[in-house]
Parts: structure tokens; C-alpha cells; sequence
């Protein structure tokens, strides 16, 4: 059965992998015209509809062994119907894989339906989703260290895709498409490549017991995968010397080095589904039963002081690796700037990276930490996370950044990376979602809609509802204090007027909201603080009213500043409309003209004297 079980993991292994790098290839890597697909891109649909159909039938495979190995009963039992039903709508493995199916099923059907580069990168970012879902409840998910584990598991998933991916899909271009891909590639494969080593070590880490898992044949299959790697490692770096060299390129040589590369790759995918498919020699757990690893995923800490807040660290390795991401590409960016001889604000680079080490504390930090056990503690973290990290990050400026740094179009019909970024800030959707009453509605109105009915709870039960919860929380502040405060592009022009009105709509509602908490008489957690059964948290409902007290006084404030700050926008507006003016007068009577301001006070002049003639 683990050979059956193996097969199938490989082939939605391989499937996922060339259908990511098919879209990476279609969205980012070949030329676009204007947005649309070229005709280059519009051949990997073939590509992208077989991809995407292996990938739907290996997980297909994937949840029918999973049930048969949890049950320890044959294929027969697992094809039940009302077996395998009840798997993929009541239990939480059985639902993240029905999910995964469902994801490449999608993409299969709109294979030949995409025609613009926003088309294929959304199915890009929906695969990447599908894919890395099931690693939630995965080997990694039972070990220690839950948010070290699973999200270096996930960050190498999604490196191996991009890079893996990426590289099967350059090898099944036409020749003459690759010179146009490669160079492009090879920058992304940089930054994958990382991922997947760092992730990789960070990963075994935090799960392996290596005592015990050096004379198994886990240990072995690990050794000849990070052979394979250290192998694509050297062959990426040939490929990046080539390029860099400005030589003429032996383009039929390079593709045999990229076809032997694309089948060490598929090899190294081989290797990684055996791995998924068998238990690691985890390290051992301790005996006694501990409600809070069981729940949170981690052991409870000590009883908060000061300094255990400030200075404990617990590693959410996937907010951490984004928040990485976020700051070399920011700096990457202002290196791009310094290079050409620009200048960029170093206020607007502490602010940002003020925003993402805020970010950090209250995810992976102390804060971070005692967020899971305390719901007053939790609402500090949601104030960090959504008041005051995303005013450091809106005041860094990182779209002006990432237009002024970004690729340009590669001739002149493509849009390219800059242009599809400026078309999404001009997009309808951008419209919308910055008109300020929808951003106050989501920014303070998904208060009471996540604290007023059981969603809140039902979050906190699992890693994925806490982790979308804490990106709501940064992606619902940034949206509002753009609109308020934003240095960025914004697709509508908001009056300062109905600014200072919304702002005053938003210290209202979240007034409001703080009181109500704070009146509340029932628990609001489903339970969840009273399963962790932490023993320096004794009156739940006394830690929920303190939570709306801290909501209310850590609120008001980033909100108020914002208002001071649009205040003192609209008077440097109105200065600076008074100096255009002004220049507008001088400049008139230097040619001689009086300005249009001067005529109309002659001619109101005219008027009077006129009136007073005829009396």
C-alpha cells in the first residue's frame, strides 16, 4: 500500500509543481501584449489543462491511501461512499486534500479560458493555496513547535514549486521562448532557491530526532535529496553565470543543461513524495498530556511579566518568512534607487521596517506568544496588527518603491511586472475597495462581525482561522490608513473633508465596539482559552473585559493621530495650492498679463462703479 500510496503523492506532487511553473511561466516569465497573453503563453493551455488533471488525479489517490493507512483497512473500505464522506466534510485532513482536488479540478476547467497575465496570476496564487493547504494538518502539524515546522514545511513547498516548477516548465518551452524566460527565471530562482535550503534545515530542526534517524532509510533518501540539491544548486549557478557574462550564449547547449536539470528536478520530486509519505523519526514527545500543544500547538508559558514579553520568541516561521521577504525586497528596492543615483526618504525606511518589526513582535514575539492564552493579550496583538504596524508600513511608501524599482516591459507591446502592477492599482477592484466607506466598513465593521458571533472561536481552534485572522487584521489597517494617510498612488482622489469625517465615523464605531465587550457577560471564545487550561488565567470573563478596555484605549489613539495627520496634509495642500497661485500671479506679470483673479476684482470694480453712476 506505500508504494501505491507513493505513486499517488508523486504524481500530485509533479502535477502541482508543472501546473505552478506552467502559470509562472504564462504570468510573469514569457512576454504579455498589453496585458493579454502572447501567443508563446497561450501554448502552455495544452500544458497547463494535463498538469493540472495529474495533479487532480494523484490527490485523488492521495485521499483514498491517507484513509486506508488512518483506518489500517484495505482500498475497499476506504472507496466506501459514506466512508470516504465522511473524510472530506468531517475531518480536517480529509477536508484541506478535498480541497486540493477541488483547486486543480478549477484550474483544469479555466485551462483554456485564460487570456490576460491578471488571469493566470490569480490561479497562480489559488494554486499555491491548493498546494500548500494540507500541510496544516501534515507529519509536521503532530510534531513540536507547530509554527516552526509546518511553516518551514510550507515555505519549502512553495520554494521547491516555484523553482521546480519553474524549471520543468522552461524545459518544455519551444527553444526559441527560452532566451526570453530564462533571465527572468533566473532571478526568482534565486530567492527560491534560499527558501528551500534555509526551510529545509529550519524544518528538519525542529522535527527530527536525529539520534534516531541516521540508520533509517528516511536518513538515506534525505542524504540523496540534498545531493540532488546541492547538484540543481551548482547547475543554477552555472545558469547564472552564463547570463551574467554578456557573452553570446550557446542557447542549444543551455537547453541540455536545462533538460538534464528538469530531470534531476523530477527525480528530487520522486524522492520528496517518498518522504511525505512515510513518518519522520520525529523527536520525543513528553508523556504527560498537555492541553495547550494539543490545541495551540504549543506548551504554556510562564506567567507574563514584562520582560518574558518583550524578550520571549516563539518562531511562526511563515509570518516570519514573509515578513523577510517583505524587508529584502524593500531593501532590495532602495539598493536599486542608490544605484541609479536616486534618492529614497530614510524616514519612509524606518517607518516600514518599524511596521514589519511590530509585526513580528505580535506574531512570533513575546506578544505573539501570550496571544494564544489570553484574550487581553490577543487584543493587544490585534491593535499592533491592525493600528499601529500598518501606519509604519502605509508611511514606507512600498508601492511608489515598487513602481519606481520594478522591471520594465522587455519591448514595446508588453506590459510587464510594473505595468500589471499600475493596471491593479487602476483596476475596479482597486476602486472599490479604496472608496473609504468600504475601507472603514471592513476595517471596523469585521470588528463586530469576527467578535459579535461565534467566528472568533471558531478561528482560534485552528492554525489556519488564527493565521487568516492575523492577515486580516495587517490588510484591513493598511487598506484604511492608505486612504487616510497614504504617501502611495491611490486609484480615487478622497477630499480631506470626507477623510477627517471617516476618521471620526471610525473612533466612533471602535468606542462603540470596546464598550460592548466590555458590557458582555458571556464568553465570546467558544470555549477555546478554557480548553488551553492555563493556570496563571483564572476569570476568563474579567481577561475578555480588559481585552475591550485595551481595544478601546490602544484604538483611539493610532486612529487620532491619524486625524492629526490629515489635518496637517490639508493645510500643507493648502499651501501648497496657494504657492501655485501665487506663482501663476508672478508669471503672469512678468508676460505682461494681470492674472485672472486681478481681472474679475477690475471687473467686480466696474460693476460698482457703474451702479453708482446711474444713482
Amino acid at each position: 500500500m506505500t508504494a501505491f500510496s507513493t505513486i499517488f503523492k508523486y504524481l500530485s506532487l509533479l502535477g502541482s509543481f508543472t501546473t505552478i511553473g506552467t502559470l509562472l511561466s504564462m504570468g510573469f516569465l514569457l512576454l504579455d501584449v498589453d496585458g493579454d497573453l502572447s501567443t508563446s503563453a497561450k501554448k502552455l493551455k495544452r500544458l497547463l489543462l494535463g498538469s493540472a488533471l495529474t495533479w487532480a488525479v494523484g490527490s485523488i489517490g492521495v485521499i483514498i491511501f491517507t484513509l486506508a493507512t488512518i483506518l489500517g483497512q484495505s482500498i475497499s473500505v476506504a472507496l466506501d461512499p459514506t466512508v470516504l464522506r465522511s473524510f472530506i466534510t468531517q475531518i480536517t485532513l480529509g477536508q484541506y486534500l478535498f480541497f486540493q482536488v477541488g483547486i486543480a479540478l478549477l484550474v483544469a476547467l479555466l485551462a483554456f479560458r485564460v487570456q490576460r497575465v491578471m488571469s493566470a496570476v490569480f490561479l497562480l496564487i489559488l494554486s499555491l493555496i491548493g498546494l500548500v493547504a494540507p500541510i496544516f494538518q501534515s507529519h509536521a502539524a503532530s510534531s513540536g513547535s507547530h509554527g516552526l515546522a509546518v511553516g518551514s514545511l510550507i515555505i519549502h513547498v512553495v520554494g521547491l514549486a516555484l523553482w521546480v516548477g519553474g524549471i520543468i516548465s522552461i524545459a518544455l518551452l519551444d527553444p526559441e521562448d527560452r532566451p526570453i524566460a530564462v533571465p527572468r527565471f533566473s532571478q526568482l530562482a534565486l530567492w527560491a532557491v534560499v527558501a528551500v535550503v534555509a526551510s529545509g534545515v529550519v524544518n528538519a530542526w525542529a522535527r527530527l530526532n536525529f539520534k534516531a534517524a541516521w540508520n533509517s532509510a528516511f536518513a538515506y533518501v534525505v542524504i540523496a535529496k540534498i545531493i540532488a540539491t546541492v547538484i540543481l544548486v551548482v547547475i543554477g549557478y552555472k545558469h547564472r553565470k552564463n547570463l551574467a557574462s554578456k557573452k553570446s550564449i550557446d542557447w542549444k547547449a543551455f537547453s541540455t543543461l536545462v533538460l538534464t536539470e528538469a530531470f534531476i528536478m523530477v527525480t528530487t520530486v520522486a524522492m520528496g513524495a517518498w518522504l511525505s509519505s512515510n513518518q519522520a523519526p520525529i523527536r520525543p514527545t513528553r508523556p504527560r498530556f498537555d492541553p495547550a500543544v494539543a490545541v495551540a500547538g504549543i506548551s504554556t508559558p510562564p506567567p507574563p511579566t514584562w520582560s518574558r514579553i518583550f524578550f520571549s520568541y516563539e518562531p511562526n516561521a511563515l509570518m516570519m518568512s514573509l515578513l523577510v521577504t517583505a524587508i529584502a525586497l524593500y531593501i532590495k528596492g532602495v539598493l536599486i534607487l542608490t544605484k541609479r543615483g536616486d534618492e529614497w526618504p530614510v524616514g519612509r525606511t524606518v517607518a516600514f521596517t518599524s511596521g514589519v518589526a511590530a509585526i513580528d513582535f505580535a506574531t512570533s514575539g513575546g506578544l505573539g506568544l501570550y496571544a494564544n492564552f489570553a484574550f487581553s493579550y490577543h487584543m493587544v496583538a490585534h491593535m499592533v496588527l491592525g493600528m499601529i504596524a500598518p501606519i509604519g508600513i502605509v508611511l514606507g511608501a512600498p508601492i511608489t518603491l515598487a513602481l519606481r524599482t520594478l522591471p520594465q516591459a522587455r519591448n514595446k507591446d508588453e506590459r510587464g511586472v510594473r505595468g500589471t502592477l499600475l493596471a491593479a492599482l487602476h483596476s475596479k477592484v482597486a476602486v472599490f475597495y479604496t472608496n473609504p466607506i468600504v475601507a472603514l466598513a471592513i476595517f471596523d465593521g469585521s470588528l463586530f462581525a469576527l467578535y459579535s458571533t461565534n467566528l472568533f472561536g471558531n478561528l482560534m481552534q485552528t492554525h489556519v482561522g488564527h493565521l487568516l485572522m492575523n492577515l486580516h487584521f495587517i490588510l484591513a489597517g493598511v487598506l484604511f490608513f492608505h486612504v487616510i494617510i497614504g504617501i502611495d498612488p491611490n486609484p480615487r482622489r478622497v477630499p480631506h473633508l470626507v477623510r477627517i469625517v471617516v476618521v471620526f465615523a471610525a473612533m466612533s464605531m471602535h468606542a462603540f465596539f470596546s464598550i460592548a465587550l466590555m458590557s458582555s457577560t458571556t464568553l465570546i471564545d467558544r470555549g477555546y482559552f478554557a480548553s488551553l487550561q492555563t493556570p496563571w488565567l483564572t476569570d476568563l470573563l474579567v481577561d475578555q473585559k480588559l481585552g475591550g478596555s485595551i481595544g478601546w484605549a490602544m484604538g483611539e489613539i493610532p486612529i487620532l493621530l491619524a486625524l492629526v495627520a490629515t489635518f496637517i496634509s490639508w493645510i500643507k495642500d493648502d499651501s501648497r495650492e496657494v504657492k501655485r497661485i501665487d506663482r501663476n500671479v508672478a508669471r503672469a506679470a512678468a508676460m505682461g498679463r494681470p492674472d485672472e483673479l486681478a481681472q474679475y476684482n477690475n471687473y467686480l470694480q466696474e460693476l460698482a462703479q457703474r451702479d453708482r453712476d446711474e444713482k
